[in-house]
């Protein structure tokens, strides 16, 4: 959808994709990355996944990072590259388009076929 925008991006930032549960020194769940729901991130985890995110931001698409390793390790946190100072994109990674073509092109669904599938949504789940 944006593909052809030089203005905005959408990238998929893939470093949780093949995350392994941190564990301790006893082989069990290092559960200070978790809150006390054991459900959610502690301060420590999300601490763990901005930098993750963070590094994964700065990497070319394609070669982008698809896993954390939880070390708490604050040396693991990069910074940008001099030579391409900017997060990356399928465009500035190589993978876009040089000749962008704007033309307008029509939606795949027309507008009115939403409409008319929420309100016989909303008619089926009322009845």
């Amino acid at each position: 959808r944006y593909e052809q925008r030089e203005d905005f991006a959408v990238v998929m930032q893939p470093f949780f994709r093949n995350t392994l549960l941190p564990l301790d020194s006893t082989s069990k769940p290092d559960m200070s990355f978790f809150a006390a729901d054991c459900f959610h991130f502690s301060v420590r985890g999300y601490a763990e996944m901005a930098m993750a995110l963070w590094n994964n931001m700065l990497e070319p698409v394609g070669e982008k990072q698809t896993y954390n390793n939880f070390t708490h390790d604050r040396s693991k946190l990069r910074c940008p590259n001099p030579e391409k100072p900017f997060l990356s994109t399928r465009r500035n990674s190589g993978f876009g388009n040089s000749d962008l073509n704007l033309e307008k092109t029509e939606p795949s669904v027309p507008y009115w076929a939403v409409i008319v599938t929420a309100v016989v949504g909303v008619l089926v789940g009322s009845l």
